[in-house]
């Protein structure tokens, strides 16, 4: 043993600093700092709210927190509002106040966090503007950074170069813009042939944090590629390309484009007629109209046909299917990518005299059921000489 001892003793005064690198490469911080988040808080705004705490702590001890809510404006809206308050801690006591980013209103927060075996419980209250928010919640359970991060990844599913249409559809575009310059952006998009979505025009909570709002836009397939051409050179605009819309790829033919095209613009009338005729077939009714949407580039196709719910009352079944053509891939291709949406069958009195007022009281969830369209689908791929798309092995056949 004592030999050892020398051994190490002459090492040291051999190499002093060798030793003391050793020595300090051993050494770790006695409590290093980590981040954990909740990304939960019941009760907030009526339970509206959307909240992240972030807390850095050393050990057990909270050195500091940062108190992230997002929440409808007014009760019920779907405006939001959000504030970020950086809160003093004192003990088990967070206390913080700052401004609502959107309506700039004044945020006082004091709540008090109290761990409870492998949970954590807040208490206090919030106050934005006139409103203030009792918060009495248990049973939080927190996040390391990994997993908080990996539950806020988004994707808007906006693809700037599809190879071709199966996983996005011809007719939409979707377009990530910064808030501050998303009005002028949608003010620019005023008569214009195309359509945005509504639902798209609300900020929500993702929006508001990332400070980017995606617009959902439908227009004809064959002006997509220019729009997203002239929509990158836009202010604000980070990211714009394709995305999912109508088409579903169960519902959808591809056939050769050579017979519906006179030169290199698609003979829109004669490829109406020709699905008004197997679809009348297959529906067992009578081809009523055909209307394209200048906005959209979709087709409604009407029906008519005698209802079968109470033959003696005359009553007449109305049968609407949309569709929507398009190349297959962008930039162009010798091949057309046709779908059909589901029929959407109303019923009225349309007989000579008094009419029988009909109310229909379907609920919207029967309403989106699919409705039996009687083999069109396949009617149509045998007509067009087409095929259809195989979901397993991801392949047209």
């Amino acid at each position: 043993m004592r030999a050892l001892l020398f051994c190490l003793l002459g090492l040291m005064m051999a190499s002093p600093d060798a030793a003391f690198a050793q020595i300090k490469l051993q050494t770790k911080p006695a409590n290093p700092n980590e981040t954990r988040y909740f990304t939960a808080i019941d009760g907030l705004m009526d339970g509206d709210a959307d909240v992240i705490l972030k807390e850095t702590r050393q050990g057990k001890t909270v050195t500091s927190a940062v108190l992230d809510v997002c929440y409808p404006a007014t009760k019920g809206s779907e405006r939001k509002d959000r504030f970020v308050a950086n809160l003093a801690v004192n003990g088990q006591n967070m206390t913080g106040a700052t401004q609502s980013l959107v309506d700039k209103l004044p945020v006082t927060v004091k709540l008090i966090r109290k761990p409870t075996g492998d949970t954590f419980e807040f208490k206090g209250e919030i106050g934005v503007g006139q409103r203030v928010t009792e918060v009495n919640s248990s049973d939080n359970s927190d996040l390391g950074e990994k997993e908080f991060l990996d539950s806020q990844t988004t994707d808007d599913g906006i693809a700037p170069a599809p190879k071709d249409f199966t996983e996005v559809s011809p007719e939409s575009i979707g377009v990530r813009v910064k808030l501050g310059a998303a009005q002028d952006f949608l003010k620019a998009l005023k008569g214009q042939d195309l359509e945005v979505a509504l639902s798209s025009l609300a900020v929500g909570c993702d929006a508001l944090r990332a400070g980017e709002q995606t617009i959902s836009i439908s227009v004809d397939p064959d002006r997509a590629a220019a729009l997203i051409a002239k929509f990158k050179q836009q202010p604000g605009v980070v990211a714009v390309g394709w995305t999912n819309g109508i088409v579903d790829m169960d519902r959808a033919i591809r056939i050769s484009a050579a017979d519906w095209r006179d030169g290199d613009k698609l003979n829109k009338d004669k490829l109406a007629a020709a699905m008004a005729g197997v679809l009348a077939r297959t529906l067992a009714a009578k081809s009523s109209s055909s209307s394209w949407n200048a906005n959209t580039g979709t087709l409604k196709l009407t029906f008519k046909r005698p209802s079968q719910l109470y033959p003696a009352l005359d009553l007449t079944e109305t049968v609407e299917v949309t569709a929507l053509v398009s190349a297959d891939k962008p930039g162009g291709s010798d091949r057309l990518m046709l779908w059909i949406g589901n029929p959407v069958i109303s019923t009225a009195d349309e007989s000579t005299g008094a009419k029988l007022n009909l109310s229909d009281e379907s609920s919207a969830d029967e309403e989106g059921e699919q409705k039996d369209d009687n083999g069109s689908i396949d009617a149509l791929t045998k007509e067009f000489n087409g095929q259809r798309w195989d979901s397993d092995k991801y392949v047209w056949k």
